[in-house]
């Protein structure tokens, strides 16, 4: 009896140790690479403040699934759009698997393909669009990454940024719906969250910026961006481990080098070329439109505290690349567009997109004169009313739109 009771123990013990060792071995099989961006703008004290990043029309194919009060995310507030997070699959044989995400302090706005789990994104939302204190989180199961899979992706006629990030040598994936299978080149998420970004930017009356990193470590690489019309200019600023005080760029650069010089530094980063090449094409037009920003490679323990990334089973290497936009509103932006309202420019106003009532926001948050405030006011009313406008005739106007399917075979 004894005998048999040490034989059953025994087996016992192989057994679970058997199964924990499969849980916890990593599939030699797969690689995961990862970009996406975080967008921000800086404050009157060069911080994060909160704004409402989803104040534009949306640029994503109508096949995109969104949370379910969609008619209300353009009155979503927060520090923080993360944008275009895509999850790149390279296997060399087919593999199922399951991805969970956590967004700190956040909602997931919208995803595809299907997802079987929004957590927070579809439960907690309210008319006033307030963001949970803890996590948003989303769940893909039974992903099925398959190299030798056919690439029926869907598209629609109307040309949108999303279609770029299709563009590399990732492995086809296919997840489940109600309405049937559905094919894709990655798993794309969007979200908003309140969290505090990793640096601050002041402007100082001379032009140059006082950069400061906010992280534990150091920030692998920051780029000060300006374009004024058809002039702009760039400086990369190298590793940011403290504070530092930067010039301003001399406009005299072109889109090309400066394309070049960030797929070359997201290459350094780890992503593969075709990769980098993706991340800046689907980009190009926010990233180097008019203004000043910081552009800055996101440290990546930060990126693994604020969404933390689950993939079962285990890859053996996962490379996650984002990289921060900070918007920056220096004397130059300040002068832009006070002279645009004051001539009825909507042309030049329009360049400014969402970021317009912010940047009158932290306008009027530095000002000390009486009339100067009135009629900063009077610009923010305005920008609002313009918003609201827009967003309403958007609302009114959108019907669902029916993708067609394409095939690469």
């Amino acid at each position: 009896m004894k005998s048999r009771s040490i034989l059953v123990t025994v087996a016992l013990f192989f057994l679970l140790s058997s199964g924990h060792s499969q849980e916890s071995v990593a599939d030699s099989n797969l690689t995961v690479h990862e970009w996406g961006t975080f967008t921000s703008i800086a404050g009157a004290r060069g911080e994060a403040v909160s704004w409402l990043p989803q104040r534009e029309k949306d640029d994503l194919p109508g096949f995109v699934e969104h949370l379910r009060n969609n008619r209300f995310k353009g009155g979503l507030a927060g520090t923080v759009r993360m944008e275009t997070p895509v999850l790149y699959f390279h296997a060399t044989h087919q593999t199922t698997l399951s991805v969970h995400v956590d967004f700190a302090k956040g909602l997931l706005t919208e995803w595809y393909p299907h997802a079987t789990g929004t957590g927070l994104s579809q439960k907690n939302l309210n008319v006033n669009m307030a963001l949970p204190a803890n996590s948003g989180e989303i769940q893909w199961d039974s992903v099925t990454v398959d190299p030798a899979g056919t690439e029926n992706f869907p598209i629609e006629a109307a040309p949108s940024r999303y279609y770029a990030a299709r563009e590399t040598g990732a492995s086809p994936l296919t997840v489940s719906s109600s309405s049937g299978q559905q094919h894709e080149k990655f798993l794309f998420y969007r979200g908003v969250s309140s969290i505090d970004v990793p640096v601050s930017a002041i402007p100082m009356q001379d032009g140059r910026l006082l950069v400061s990193n906010l992280a534990q470590g150091p920030i692998p690489q920051a780029i000060l961006f300006e374009r004024r019309g058809e002039k702009l200019g760039y400086r990369f600023l190298g590793i940011v481990r403290n504070s530092s005080i930067a010039d301003p760029p001399e406009l005299n650069s072109d889109l090309d080098s400066l394309s070049r010089d960030l797929e070359r530094t997201l290459v350094e980063q780890g992503l593969y070329a075709d990769e980098a090449h993706a991340m800046v094409q689907t980009w190009q037009d926010s990233w180097f439109e008019e203004g000043s920003r910081l552009l800055y490679i996101v440290p990546r323990n930060f990126v693994d505290t604020v969404l933390p990334l689950t993939i079962k089973p285990a890859p053996t290497n996962t490379n996650r690349v984002f990289v921060g936009r900070m918007e920056i509103v220096t004397p130059a932006t300040e002068k832009s567009i006070e002279y645009a309202f004051a001539s009825h420019d909507r042309v030049t106003l329009a360049k400014y997109g969402r970021f317009l009532s912010p940047i009158l926001e932290i306008m009027l948050a530095r000002s000390n004169d009486k009339t100067r405030i009135e009629q900063l006011n009077g610009y923010i009313g305005e920008s609002y009313r313009v918003a609201q406008a827009r967003s309403t005739v958007e609302n009114l106007t959108h019907s669902p739109r029916t993708p067609t399917i394409i095939s690469s075979q």
